[in-house]
């Protein structure tokens, strides 16, 4: 199961994680695509809100998911380590410039879980997906 499979099944418990996969969207912003992106799967199934979900979690409240990717891996109680967020960064397609770990990176690896949660069939706030 691949890092992104993780994130959504820590969401979404009942999903069949293992069909999940991290193929691009149609729009993603800051990168370009893998030289050969993964299927994406299965069409998506309504799964439900997604920010709801997450701020109902222990230890909502003290962490700030909604623009902290190190902050939402953390709520989902999964490695949010720079390693970590590497092998999520290498499995959705990052080939921007920035260092792994800056600002702009953590901000693209964000962006990009929001969008794939989307895309998945998660619902999310305009404010998560811009």
């Amino acid at each position: 199961m691949g890092f992104f499979a993780k994130i959504f099944s820590k969401i979404f418990p009942s999903a069949k994680a293992e069909e999940i996969v991290a193929a691009p969207p149609a729009a993603a912003s800051g990168a370009a695509p893998a030289a050969s992106p993964v299927p994406a799967g299965p069409a998506s199934i309504p799964l439900g809100e997604v920010a709801p979900i997450l701020d109902a979690m222990p230890g909502a409240k003290g962490l700030n998911w909604r623009t902290s990717i190190v902050d939402l891996l953390k709520l989902l109680g999964l490695d949010s380590s720079l390693s970590a967020r590497k092998e999520l960064a290498a499995e959705l397609g990052y080939s921007g410039n920035d260092e792994p770990g800056s600002a702009a990176w953590n901000i693209w690896l964000h962006k990009q879980v929001m969008s794939r949660i989307a895309a998945h069939g998660g619902t999310l706030p305009p404010e998560l997906l811009d």
